[in-house]
């Protein structure tokens, strides 16, 4: 049945699913994370990485990126900001009521291919969400890798996203967690300043290293150089991409980054594919 699913979506990425909201849990004060259950009961395959639109009736579509885990297609989960018409509306769903969402979409992260490698994960603000999919897809083939390490900064320790799961992963022997906040509060005895701060406190094999990171491009660009200052070649360094996405299939033309599209060529990229474009914002 997930496969029939699968190639219905594939046949006609054009066609909307409807999906009813499952447990919301509040992240932060504008972010919640749904649990979305397919209505005809046919799961949604995805790769860790990869989007859906999501349409909210009558309030437009946004793409998000899954934040769940590719072993569950049955339930779909998305980690949404309230920061626009569609998000806001996705936001103040409650429980029973009803979506539309079209896909997956794009590229995802290559778990395959770091098998065998040390992999480091950096994470800015709401850019843990695409990547707890390969978190999950990694910790579940735990010795497929080498060391595993999560490096991940927000704004406040209020705006920290899954704070219980972090605890979980922290308490892990096979996972190495550093977490970070620009600003602290009276009740915060961790690590302050940015995420780069966090680089050498990581214990990996620049050679032997993939990279995968998502956050605010600025954060990005300043962690690839951190990691080319320690070693690590710009093939090994992984990003997720989400400018300006609107149709999800390469038709609207607002998401093109160069000669790319975001939605069919990413939002997964190689780091050296798209490097002499990330710091230009027009594109």
């Amino acid at each position: 049945m997930l496969q029939t699913a699968s190639a219905a979506a594939a046949v006609d990425p054009m066609a909307i699913r409807r999906f009813t909201v499952g447990r919301i849990r509040r992240e932060t004060r504008d972010t919640v994370t749904l649990e979305l259950h397919p209505v005809d009961g046919l799961g949604l395959p995805f790769a860790p990485g990869q989007f859906t639109m999501l349409y909210p009736f009558g309030a437009g579509e946004v793409p998000i990126s899954i934040s769940g885990d590719a072993a569950r297609p049955e339930t779909l989960v998305h980690t949404v900001r309230a920061v626009g018409a569609a998000t806001r509306a996705i936001c103040a769903l409650r429980p029973g009521e009803m979506l539309g969402v079209r896909g997956p979409f794009g590229r995802g992260w290559p778990v395959v291919e770091a098998e065998g490698s040390d992999v480091l994960v950096a994470a800015g603000g709401i850019g843990l969400a695409p990547l707890r999919p390969a978190l999950y897809a990694l910790l579940a083939g735990r010795e497929r890798y080498g060391s595993i390490t999560l490096l991940y900064g927000a704004r406040t320790p209020t705006d920290l996203l899954y704070t219980r799961e972090l605890e979980r992963w922290r308490g892990r022997f096979d996972l190495d967690v550093e977490v970070t906040v620009d600003r602290g509060d009276g009740g915060w005895h961790g690590n302050v300043g940015v995420v780069t701060r966090l680089m050498d406190r990581a214990r990996f094999d620049p050679a032997h290293t993939v990279a995968l990171m998502c956050g605010p491009e600025i954060m990005m660009r300043f962690t690839v150089r951190e990691l080319e200052r320690v070693g690590v070649t710009d093939d090994r360094v992984y990003l997720s991409m989400e400018r300006n996405m609107r149709c999800g299939v390469g038709l609207c033309g607002h998401c093109q980054f160069g000669s790319r599209f975001v939605c069919l060529d990413g939002p997964v990229f190689r780091y050296d594919e798209v490097r002499p474009a990330i710091g230009i914002q027009e594109l």
